[in-house]
């Protein structure tokens, strides 16, 4: 069909002119829950991407740009979409962690997509790129929806608004008002109302995401605690996801369910939370578990109720220095005695 190459041959053009603005290139595997028709999950696969998928979201991206470019030429008021570059406090966090993966960023100077994409590459040629994917990711600053134009870090454009689906978000509705009133297509243009309320409608549809999009990861993660609530004492591959002083977040490979270490578990001594270098470390075999690593954990208990999962680890720790007593908060050093004196 003619029509559908010459669409092609313009997603072409388009897919060139991405790979020279260099937007913010993070691949991690999407996936999605079936529910068969008694509302029970019957599987759970990984979101294919094909061209096609990106032709639309290359055409859907242009489409609001263009939109955003026209409402900036004609000064007329609305809502743009808001993406700053990631904070100073963010891209630290991101170097201490990456310099013990023995890859360097330099939190000190300006944060650019051209940047982490190529740190992103270097990452993939190590076996890292999930792990370093999903650090950079963390590193991110919430996209929100703004009254002004400020531009999107992550798709690294000057003008970036929601145009193409104003079923799902008020945002595009407020957005094809502009337009209507920029270019007098009719009485449906924005009200000199609603654009004094710009501000305050901004934050609202802000706070309104992110609660959807709790609730959908709520949702989500029910749904799956009840497909593997038959599966407890099965062991799973799995991925270290997030690191904090009571125990290790982890995303299961075949399901992507998120589910819980307790450092409790891990073993009788007491385990440091060490923020730098994103680990747990025992206080005194100096044994680590780290952000990224795959590891191998048992279901031990499904709350469905919840969407709460709690893993045992099955995998050996990474070998470390003891961390010094010195480090230690008195709390911690207590508990430390108790449980040598256990032994």
């Amino acid at each position: 069909n003619k029509t559908i190459q010459n669409i092609f041959r313009a997603y072409a053009s388009l897919k060139n002119a991405r790979e020279k603005r260099a937007p913010l290139n993070i691949e991690l595997p999407e996936r999605k829950v079936h529910i068969d028709k008694k509302g029970n999950v019957s599987s759970i696969t990984i979101k294919e991407r094909f061209d096609a998928h990106k032709l639309v979201e290359e055409f859907m991206i242009q489409a609001n740009v263009a939109a955003a470019e026209a409402l900036s030429e004609k000064n007329i008021a609305s809502l743009s979409r808001l993406h700053e570059p990631p904070k100073r406090e963010k891209l630290g966090g991101l170097a201490d962690y990456l310099s013990v993966l023995g890859l360097k960023l330099s939190a000190g100077e300006r944060a650019t997509t051209q940047k982490l994409n190529a740190l992103l590459k270097i990452a993939e040629t190590k076996g890292l790129s999930e792990s370093v994917g999903m650090a950079v990711l963390r590193s991110q600053s919430q996209a929100i929806y703004d009254a002004e134009r400020k531009g999107h870090f992550g798709l690294n454009l000057s003008h970036y608004t929601h145009f193409t689906s104003p079923i799902r978000r008020y945002s595009d509705l407020i957005v094809h008002r502009a337009l209507i009133k920029a270019f007098d297509l009719g009485e449906d243009g924005s009200t000199k109302s609603e654009i004094s309320r710009l501000k305050e409608t901004a934050e609202h549809i802000s706070n309104t995401e992110r609660r959807a999009m709790a609730a959908e990861r709520d949702a989500k993660d029910r749904y799956i605690a009840s497909y593997l609530d038959n599966k407890v004492g099965v062991i799973f591959d799995a991925r270290i996801t997030g690191v904090t002083k009571f125990g290790l977040f982890i995303t299961l490979d075949e399901t992507g369910a998120d589910g819980l270490i307790p450092s409790r578990s891990l073993g009788r001594e007491y385990f440091i939370h060490d923020e730098k270098r994103k680990s747990l470390i025992g206080s005194d075999s100096g044994k680590t578990y780290k952000f990224g690593r795959k590891i191998k954990a048992k279901l031990v208990e499904s709350t469905p109720i919840t969407g709460g999962l709690i893993f045992e680890m099955q995998s050996k720790p990474d070998k470390g220095p003891i961390p010094k007593i010195r480090n230690l908060r008195r709390d911690d050093y207590s508990n430390r005695k108790r449980r040598k004196n256990k032994k």
